[in-house]
């Protein structure tokens, strides 16, 4: 591993290109926050697709790619004389100070827990007005519901046992049945959103990420559809010619290669 200096030399070297490129690069020179925004978000899920992946090597390629955009914000924002990459890394160092009184304060905490609701705590006394505050609006609807609620944990506002969390689960799924049975699609949008938000906060409880549990099963899933395609193939067969039945041979002997 690199020592702190070369690390430190790495990351200067870095903000030496981001000045070259966007004083001497067309492309570079014409990009906005605005115009980097999507491509960001991008960079993000391809870091998440690689870490699912557990391959280290393109976990490396995609932070440095997303380092580069934090770079490339600061430069905009120097250049706009409103922030360089200083004010960036200083303040979130003191945020994580002050967020972190049991390191570098006098508090005392037992465990992660306790850690989270001093977090929560003292995000509302910088001057967040609600708990929820923090939460981006632009985030996918799972990922907002786990963390929705992580965040309410944090100050409280939970269940106390995992088993008091599946009955609400299958009291959801009654009420869901319920509306199914009236066929009211409005009211089967919404219960079927409270069967949802129940799974993904039983979810929390047993340490399962949802986003991360969900996306396991759409791999698998298309990696097993993809055999059953390619052995269709092999045997001169169309899927749209196929039956049901003679699919499910195919797909079980994809079950037994997982």
């Amino acid at each position: 591993m690199n020592t702190r200096e070369e690390q430190l030399k790495a990351f200067d070297r870095l903000l030496t290109i981001m000045e070259e490129l966007r004083e001497q690069c067309p492309w570079d020179k014409k990009q906005t926050m605005e115009s980097l925004r999507h491509l960001t978000i991008e960079e993000t899920y391809e870091l998440g697709d690689a870490i699912l992946d557990d391959n280290l090597n393109e976990i490396k390629g995609e932070l440095g790619d997303l380092l580069l955009h934090i770079v490339f914000y600061a430069k905009i924002g120097s250049e706009k004389g409103s922030f360089d990459i200083a004010d960036v890394a200083n303040g979130i160092c003191e945020k994580l100070i002050n967020r972190h009184p049991h390191i570098y304060g006098d508090v005392k905490v037992e465990n992660e827990e306790e850690v989270k609701q001093n977090w929560e705590k003292i995000k509302l006394k910088e001057g967040k007005k609600s708990v929820l505050q923090g939460v981006p609006r632009s985030l996918p609807a799972m990922v907002k519901a786990n963390r929705i609620q992580d965040k309410v944990a944090g100050v409280g506002f939970d269940w106390e046992q995992p088993e008091q969390v599946f009955e609400k689960l299958q009291e959801e799924l009654g009420e869901l049945q319920e509306e199914v049975s009236q066929a009211n699609s409005d009211k089967i949008e919404a219960e079927f959103g409270d069967v949802l938000f129940s799974m993904i906060n039983y979810a929390r409880f047993l340490g399962i990420n949802p986003e991360n549990a969900l996306e396991r099963t759409n791999k698998k899933f298309s990696k097993r559809f993809q055999f059953l395609e390619g052995e269709a193939e092999k045997m001169g067969n169309s899927l749209k010619d196929m039956s049901l039945e003679e699919m499910d041979i195919y797909w079980n002997k994809a079950k037994e290669i997982d």
